[in-house]
């Protein structure tokens, strides 16, 4: 059986003491919590501060992104292991926010996934449709092309112990909705892919997440799905109350 995962995407939010304040908060709330695993994902410049404050907690640390070359002449960039030195543990890659304000392709990402790896960190590989895929009936070659396009040049290694991330961009911060149905029928169709590539055993054992504005209110639901592992949270993971719920719920099962 898979055990949830719950990832907080603090995105570009917070100076350093609402870093470190967020953090002592969420090791407060989540304190003894079992059954569920759970990182956050500051922005760069806090990645040091918040893994300190969460060195006795059982939540790990997870960056928002890495370079997709080792360090060297890449000004403005981090490298992956850059990353894990300030204490990160997981990172988000391919972020619907990264393809769609920077332009990163699935060349560019898997570069960033083969970085991750050699660093030691676990990819939470994130993979999603637009309004106009999902109307033009292309959710499926979307996401396959995305999946298909990293794993394809990352090899037999695959993501490692990494995770994938649905994030269904027509539902987020749009007033649309994504149902549960809606999402587990993603879900399943992305450990169909997997399959493909990294085998069946494989596939059974990574873990989807699920990226779609998912709330305190709608957890349970979303995460009762068989392929549902768990979520990318965005806006919710920036208050503690909420994060925390969702991460009881996801303990619940």
């Amino acid at each position: 059986m898979r055990r949830p995962l719950i990832a907080g995407n603090w995105k570009m939010n917070g100076l350093s003491a609402d870093a470190v304040a967020l953090a002592g908060a969420l090791r407060d709330r989540l304190d003894g919590l079992e059954g569920v695993d759970r990182v956050v994902c500051p922005p760069h410049i806090h990645l040091a501060a918040v893994a300190g404050e969460l060195a006795q907690s059982a939540i790990a640390v997870g960056a928002q992104n890495c370079a997709d070359a080792p360090q060297g002449a890449r000004t403005g960039e981090v490298a992956a292991d850059m990353v894990a030195d300030a204490g990160a543990r997981y990172v988000i890659l391919g972020h619907s926010e990264r393809r769609q304000y920077y332009g990163e392709d699935e060349a560019l990402i898997a570069a960033r996934c083969g970085q991750a790896l050699a660093a030691g960190l676990r990819p939470i590989l994130c993979v999603g449709e637009t309004l106009e895929a999902r109307e033009g009936d292309r959710t499926e070659a979307t996401v396959a092309e995305q999946i298909h396009g990293v794993l394809d040049r990352l090899g037999a290694e695959g993501l490692g112990e990494g995770v994938v991330a649905y994030e269904p961009v027509w539902a987020i911060g749009t007033g649309r909705t994504a149902t549960a149905e809606q999402a587990q029928q993603v879900h399943g169709f992305i450990r169909g892919q997997l399959a493909e590539r990294l085998g069946g055993s494989a596939a059974d054992a990574m873990r989807i997440l699920y990226g779609g504005s998912m709330k305190a209110d709608n957890a349970e639901a979303l995460l009762a799905q068989p392929d549902v592992d768990g979520g990318l949270i965005g806006g919710a993971s920036l208050q503690a109350d909420s994060f925390a719920a969702i991460c009881a719920a996801a303990a619940r099962g």
